[in-house]
């Protein structure tokens, strides 16, 4: 029962994070024409080291439409995608730590060379913008507001990931000086 609770919830999320990629890459037509040229072709993304004990994580894969915009492709990959991407989730908590101090995760990347670079500009350069968004349903002023209150929230999530990720770096070297275990 938990397994198909799990596919319904995973198939919401994922149907609802295609409609939010293509809602930020049709605010972007650069974006869009970069995809455009590879009209057809499949990305697969997946997930290595994910802890065994954590539900696993589904192999998510994406058509590129003629328009430019991506289709999710269900359940099942395509038995040969033109860009395959791997992310190491080996350490789930290390990789969220990445993910909101802005670094990438390690991730292998096999495939179309040109689909590739294309997805890396986009990882690069699209970015969503929320206020505009919240603009359209709360107004301006209160979306700048709410922008701003959500930078300043971002920023010290970001300092404090970097403050406990200097601190247990700090810790596990030796002080200088030490040569080993004390004498007995």
């Amino acid at each position: 029962m938990f397994q198909s609770v799990q596919t319904l919830v995973q198939g919401a999320v994922l149907e609802r994070l295609t409609l939010l990629i293509n809602h930020v890459l049709s605010a972007e037509p650069v974006a869009m024409t970069r995809l455009q040229r590879h009209s057809g072709s499949a990305v697969q993304i997946g997930f290595k080291g994910w802890p065994s004990l954590l539900p696993a994580l589904p192999v998510v894969a994406f058509r590129i439409s003629p328009a430019g915009l991506v289709e999710w492709l269900g359940e099942t990959p395509p038995t040969a995608p033109d860009l395959r991407i791997e992310v190491d989730v080996a350490n789930p908590a290390a990789a969220l730590a990445q993910a909101l101090t802005g670094e990438r995760p390690n991730v292998e990347i096999a495939g179309d060379a040109e689909f590739a670079s294309d997805v890396n500009w986009l990882i690069d350069n699209l970015r969503w913008d929320i206020e505009d968004d919240l603009a359209r349903f709360i107004g301006a002023a209160p979306a700048r507001q709410v922008s701003r209150l959500a930078l300043a929230v971002a920023d010290g999530l970001r300092t404090a990931v970097r403050t406990v990720r200097g601190a247990t770096t700090h810790r596990s070297v030796m002080p200088t000086g030490s040569e080993g275990p004390p004498p007995r």
